[in-house]
């Protein structure tokens, strides 16, 4: 596994809408859904699109950390669990949706509360994939994705160029 990416992708919130809506289309056959959850915090946008786009109104989050405020990888911390009554029989009927699955680590705990949940993605890293049922971009483990919400208008040196 590596442990510091060495590429990186950007995302703009025009791509990262576009992309949430391709994930809409591609779910809108998977359902119906009772519920969805949402890991947060990355989830949450992609969430509220999701959401709107499918019709779904009961909404729920999972908080798990697993990385630091100095973006480094840390152990899993269940921060806030899911409501029981979305829980229901393990997760039937129940989306699960988050931004990205990385190492499937916050994944793999989602699953073992919710394994009868469908679980979608935006974005897929390989050492992850696994673990997801529908999503629509994947990224190399050696990618770090640079979102939106994470970003502000910038110059960007050529890839070329990137090191120096």
């Amino acid at each position: 596994m590596i442990d510091q990416p060495t590429k990186a992708f950007p995302v703009s919130w025009d791509q990262f809408h576009r992309d949430c809506r391709a994930l809409s289309w591609r779910l809108n056959g998977a359902g119906p859904f009772r519920a969805m959850v949402t890991i947060t915090r990355g989830g949450l946008v992609t969430a509220a699109v999701v959401a709107r786009e499918l019709g779904i109104r009961v909404i729920e989050t999972v908080c798990i950390s697993s990385y630091s405020d100095d973006n480094k990888k840390g152990a899993l911390r269940l921060l806030k669990p899911i409501s029981v009554e979305v829980v229901g029989e393990r997760g039937a009927g129940v989306l699960v949706i988050d931004d990205l699955v990385d190492t499937g680590a916050t994944a793999r705990m989602v699953r073992d509360i919710l394994p009868g949940a469908h679980f979608a993605t935006v974005y897929a890293k390989p050492a992850g994939r696994p673990l997801v049922d529908t999503f629509i971009t994947e990224v190399s483990q050696d990618t770090w994705i640079y979102f939106p919400w994470d970003t502000g208008l910038a110059f960007q040196p050529p890839i070329n160029r990137a090191g120096e």
